[in-house]
């Protein structure tokens, strides 16, 4: 007796799994729905995909703006999309095939690799165009102060291009002998943080505070903040 209890038991608790999943893959198909960017993970290269809910042979119907083939050339393989397991969303071929596949990574943010090309960005349009608007406003010169508020470098972001997903910036004279050995050359505005990197591949994080003011990460007793000027 005690045993077809147990039997029951976990048929019910399969059961109640295959719920849970199909949920989990239904709300994601209806939360993709709408204008998505996929980009390379700074945004260098970008495209508007528009993911619907119509079905089409191997998954559902999804249409890319015409400039989508020039900027991401793999993107002209690409016919459908589908989600796949639980938390995998598929852009695919004719044959249904991965073009590239999307985990989320954060809410509304998906990552997907190519292998030998790297990691491509899926997210929201409207969430990729303030985070734009934002990396502009990166643009120009800052302090980087200790936490007493004395100064201790100033450098400047600048829009030029250095390498692929990554821009140019100078420091100005007389900086902090631990800044001037670091001697960022590139930076990028990823996930939220300002990201520093040097020649050598140093890289210093800077992350938005409850001030306005941008510490490095992870935080210390004698920390080192951005500030705008």
């Amino acid at each position: 007796m005690i045993a077809r209890r147990v039997v029951v038991f976990a048929v019910a608790a399969l059961a109640a799994i295959g719920i849970a999943h199909a949920q989990d893959a239904t709300t994601l198909k209806k939360e993709m729905l709408g204008q998505w960017e996929l980009s390379t993970t700074e945004r260098s290269k970008t495209c508007v995909v528009t993911i619907k809910g119509d079905p089409v042979a191997q998954g559902f119907k999804l249409e890319l703006e015409p400039a989508c083939k020039t900027a991401l050339p793999f993107t002209k393989d690409i016919v459908a999309w589908s989600v796949r397991g639980l938390d995998i969303v598929r852009l695919q071929d004719a044959t249904g095939e991965a073009v590239i596949d999307f985990t989320e990574v954060e809410a509304g943010i998906f990552e997907g690799l190519r292998q030998g090309e790297g990691v491509y960005i899926l997210q929201d349009l409207a969430a990729a165009r303030s985070m734009a608007k934002s990396m502009d406003q990166m643009i120009g010169d800052w302090a980087m102060v200790r936490g007493n508020g004395q100064p201790v470098c100033g450098l400047t972001l600048t829009n030029t291009e250095a390498s692929p997903d990554n821009f140019q910036v100078f420091l100005k004279p007389k900086c902090d002998p631990a800044v001037a050995q670091f001697n960022p050359t590139q930076w990028r505005l990823e996930r939220g943080q300002i990201i520093l990197m040097s020649k050598s591949g140093d890289v210093w994080q800077f992350e938005a505070d409850d001030n306005a003011q941008w510490r490095r990460v992870p935080d210390t007793a004698d920390p080192l903040i951005m500030l705008r000027q």
